[in-house]
């Protein structure tokens, strides 16, 4: 029997994944990546899943300049599709990629540029925004997880966050409650989340990215810097700084894999050479 994706494959696989309690980020990627590869494969292959087939949609991704992660996230997602069906001889295997020593400076945000995004915020009369800004630098929580920021969290001064079949508590510091608690009398929230649109409804990552884009010229940082995950990825660094502690972190930030966790953490390519430098081996 011929293999092909068809509309009703992928609402299967829809259910399966939120069946498996995958959170709806990560579900609506998986699907747009099987989305993507069914419309390759009804160019090149006539619509039959083969092996081959993904091979050859693995080399159209690399040679068309994605990332190596990129390419292993989305084969990752095809993977998953093929054990769910049955087709495990149609699974690939990931581009292996090599660790890191240090990041690109031009991609991590410094405490310097955070802090200039926050005032250019404030000089926005956008307190949502700084306060968004502050809560996710502050805590380390994913953007996703937001709509856990609750009146009634901050007036506990935790927030017990269950996303991605974990739960897992989040401490507010006593500056940044007071903040929050300050806000949320303004803004006359009596109960939820208190990142919310003016319809109530809790903001979107998507109108999240958009405010903070719009805050890069008059903060004078790079656009290629500023987005949400980078203030977790800051969290990080300066937690690591201080604690040394890479297990810690990993729970803090809810990571089952500390090899996640490491990616966090390395320093920037200015780091990594001042330190090599300290180390005086040129004669």
């Amino acid at each position: 029997m011929e293999r092909i994706i068809i509309e009703r494959t992928i609402q299967d696989f829809r259910a399966h994944l939120k069946s498996e309690e995958k959170s709806q980020n990560t579900v609506e990627k998986y699907l747009r990546d099987v989305r993507a590869f069914a419309a390759f494969a009804a160019v090149q292959n006539g619509e039959a899943v083969t092996k081959e087939a993904v091979i050859g949609y693995k080399q159209h991704l690399i040679e068309s300049g994605y990332a190596i992660r990129s390419v292993n996230s989305v084969l990752a997602s095809l993977n998953s599709l093929f054990l769910f069906l049955g087709w495990r001889d149609c699974r690939v295997k990931a581009l292996k990629v090599q660790r890191q020593v240090f990041c690109p400076e031009e991609k991590e945000l410094t405490k310097a540029e955070y802090e200039r995004l926050c005032r250019a915020a404030q000089g926005k009369h956008n307190e949502r925004l700084n306060l968004i800004l502050q809560t996710i630098c502050g805590t380390g929580i994913r953007v996703s997880e937001l709509p856990f920021i609750t009146v009634e969290a901050v007036k506990r001064g935790e927030a017990v966050v269950s996303l991605k079949g974990k739960t897992r508590t989040v401490f507010l510091v006593k500056p940044l409650q007071k903040k929050l608690l300050l806000y949320i009398a303004e803004q006359k929230i009596k109960s939820g989340a208190i990142f919310i649109t003016r319809t109530g409804k809790p903001m979107s990552r998507t109108n999240i990215w958009r405010e903070m884009k719009g805050l890069c010229e008059e903060a004078g940082v790079n656009p290629q810097k500023v987005f949400p995950h980078n203030l977790r990825h800051l969290f990080a660094r300066v937690f690591y700084g201080i604690e040394k502690d890479i297990a810690k972190l990993a729970d803090i930030l809810g990571h089952s894999n500390i090899n996640t966790t490491r990616i966090y953490i390395i320093s920037t390519g200015f780091e990594h050479r001042q330190r090599m430098e300290r180390m005086r081996l040129i004669i």
